[in-house]
């Protein structure tokens, strides 16, 4: 598996004027080729490169710089037609589309460059760099960063690195190839719910709570609220508030998520289970909501949490699963009855047949594990397709819903029943 190492270079002044003359230049050039790009529809690499590798070289780049600068303009307009083709920027006549496709792509001063190991050479020992520049090779650049993450590094680095600026430090983006742990057999299974409220919820009732997230929102959207008025104003700085008001939140965000897989996949780890979610994929156009819930859903970071508990565990050798989501918070473990009655309020769960109650989260998380323990023995059964097998054992053994839910669950759309895999 790919991991993408961060690590903080301490230049000097000398060959901190380097590093910065080196990335204006380079992304001066890329927006060149991207006007050529686009007045003459020319997109590929190797289009690109007939076309504008002799003016790159007479600019004063060399061969890979060139050629990383080329590759670099054609592969941000090989996303952009991806992003329309699969619809995320609107349709034909949307106004966000039309307004990507009426100008060429534009490159900031600062933006990222790459960099293969003929322009960039490590020296682990010194923890130093030497890096190509518009000023000549520049050596001896120092550079820091974790223990564990250098380890990683001298081990497993691999690939391109990336020059990055970012609130004027200067970083290195490395790729490093692991190598996947063998998952092993799990002798049970961690159900783990995500929700708004709880983060996430195990069957074992640990809860994962977002109220500190939740309080750090409200307060950022009260600062924003008060920054886009003075933006509407015509404030330039208040422009640039906002958008790193944005990229802090995005952070403090991610680091919550990552912490809270992290906890689940040492839990998992420790004890010999395996770990399943639910498959939520698509669920923002499934419900309907209030428009004061809108902003909630359209923050939750479920997915960026379900991602690093899977990477996490792929790291790990857990096995790890998703399952069908349907009516788990509406089911009850213990008799199997299924009604919209069972879940009162959010927060609390209590079954009209056997009497069984708790946290409403708590139950989605067993029945999550009970799910993932069926699917597991039909993976696990030799001889193909197991995942199939899985697949319609579990929408086959799902219980007839009464009361206002009175249609057969759905099948799986998905169940991603397999072992972990790059």
């Amino acid at each position: 598996m790919k991991l993408v190492l961060r690590v903080k270079l301490l230049p000097t002044l000398d060959q901190l004027a380097a590093l910065s003359g080196t990335l204006h230049t380079c992304n001066a050039l890329a927006n060149r080729i991207s006007s050529q790009a686009y007045e003459k529809k020319v997109f590929s690499r190797a289009g690109l490169q007939k076309l504008t590798y002799a003016e790159l070289k007479a600019a004063g780049l060399s061969a890979q710089p060139a050629l990383h600068v080329i590759r670099k303009t054609a592969d941000a307009y090989t996303t952009l037609h991806a992003q329309i083709d699969a619809g995320l920027l609107g349709g034909r006549h949307s106004k966000r589309r039309r307004r990507a496709q009426s100008k060429p792509i534009t490159f900031r001063d600062q933006a990222a460059q790459p960099f293969d190991d003929r322009c960039l050479s490590w020296q682990m020992d010194a923890r130093t760099v030497s890096i190509w520049t518009i000023h000549g090779r520049v050596r001896d650049i120092a550079f820091t960063g974790r223990p564990s993450h250098l380890k990683t590094l001298a081990e497993h680095r691999r690939g391109e690195s990336d020059l990055v600026h970012r609130d004027g430090m200067w970083f290195l983006h490395a790729t490093c190839e692991i190598e996947e742990a063998v998952p092993f057999e799990p002798v049970d299974w961690i159900g783990v719910d995500r929700g708004i409220v709880n983060l996430a919820t195990t069957c074992d009732g640990t809860d994962y709570q977002g109220k500190g997230l939740r309080r750090y929102r409200r307060a950022q959207a009260r600062r924003r609220a008060e920054l886009q008025k003075k933006k509407a104003a015509g404030s330039r700085s208040a422009a640039r508030r906002l958008a790193r008001r944005k990229a802090r939140e995005g952070r403090h965000a991610a680091n919550v998520n990552h912490t809270i897989a992290k906890k689940i996949v040492a839990d998992a780890q420790r004890t010999g289970r395996g770990i399943a979610l639910e498959e939520l994929s698509g669920i923002r156009d499934r419900v309907r909501l209030r428009r004061h819930q809108r902003a909630t859903l359209s923050t939750w970071p479920f997915h960026q949490l379900g991602t690093a508990i899977a990477y996490k565990a792929q790291r790990a050798g857990v096995p790890f699963l998703e399952v069908d989501p349907a009516y788990t918070s509406q089911t009850c473990p213990r008799c199997g009855h299924v009604a919209r009655g069972n879940r009162p309020s959010r927060d609390h769960f209590c079954c009209r047949r056997c009497g069984l109650a708790g946290p409403a989260d708590h139950i989605a998380a067993v029945n999550v594990r009970q799910r993932a323990r069926t699917a597991w023995v039909f993976v696990s059964m030799p001889g193909p397709p197991s995942a199939q097998r899985a697949g319609d054992a579990i929408s086959a053994r799902q219980p007839v819903a009464t009361g206002s839910a009175t249609r057969r669950e759905r099948p799986s759309r998905g169940l991603g029943c397999s072992r972990p895999r790059s």
